[in-house]
């Protein structure tokens, strides 16, 4: 199980077998692989070296397929590359250069991005982006679609005033679920904040993201109160003030571990 630390995230243990131990500026990158749960490297110690080679070679031979293909250059947004990368790998790489983007190649870009501001190495975030991403489409499939209801649920017990109000500007069905859930937040929370739920995430439960979403609304109450249609409500929490989001995250990690104790397992 992973530590509730607020010094240690998903990302620095990955940086410590990779060879960058005690580099201050990758200092943060400390639980990703304490079990591996992402699966980029193997629990062999002795193989990781031989490994992270491998999946740098693996991130080149795409990377250069995609250029001489002409899908990329060096113009195109990192984002994108991965993307583009990720679609040669999953056998979906369109034969036109523009076509339109499905629900999950916009919910792969924003975790990207935001990925992209925690990982300075080019070919660790593709690894990270697309294991973490995967991690959501297999284990957690059937659970995100029940986050909503979950969210609903545990909203009610913590402020049923400020449910009844969602309800009274038929809002509840208007709220960011997509961005909340099936991007688990990514662009939404800043890097610090959005480190320590994923860290929740890739430790076994997505239920840390309903009582994000929970505390998100508890503490905006008073604002919420004051808005009286479900378009300024969605609004307003699409663009949450930035200021006070690790207070919220860490008030979030106690209500999780509250109603679920630390399910290491448990969606």
């Amino acid at each position: 199980m992973m530590a509730d630390d607020p010094q240690r995230n998903f990302r620095s243990i990955y940086y410590e077998k990779v060879g960058f131990r005690g580099v201050e500026e990758k200092k943060s990158l400390e639980i990703l692989l304490k079990d591996d749960r992402l699966g980029i490297i193997p629990p062999h110690r002795e193989s990781h070296a031989v490994v992270m080679m491998h999946r740098k070679e693996q991130y080149q031979d795409i990377h250069h397929a995609l250029q001489v293909m002409r899908f990329i250059q060096d113009s195109t947004p990192k984002v994108e590359v991965y993307l583009r990368m990720h679609h040669l790998e999953s056998g979906r790489l369109s034969r036109t250069l523009t076509y339109p983007l499905d629900p999950k190649d916009e919910q792969f870009l924003d975790i990207a991005g935001a990925m992209e501001e925690m990982v300075d190495d080019d070919v660790d975030c593709y690894w990270l982006v697309r294991s973490f991403v995967n991690l959501l489409n297999t284990k957690y499939k059937d659970s995100l679609p029940q986050l909503p209801k979950t969210f609903e649920h545990f909203l009610s017990l913590e402020d049923s005033r400020l449910v009844a109000h969602l309800k009274t500007c038929s809002a509840m069905n208007k709220l960011p679920h997509d961005l909340w859930f099936k991007k688990c937040f990514a662009g939404c929370l800043p890097e610090p904040s959005l480190q320590r739920v994923w860290d929740k995430v890739i430790s076994g439960s997505c239920k840390i993201l309903v009582f994000v979403a929970v505390e998100i609304l508890v503490n905006f109450k008073m604002k919420l109160l004051g808005l009286t249609t479900a378009e300024s409500i969605a609004q307003f929490l699409q663009t949450i003030p930035q200021d006070h989001t690790d207070a919220i995250v860490s008030k979030a990690i106690d209500l999780w571990h509250k109603h679920c104790g630390t399910p290491v397992n448990s969606a």
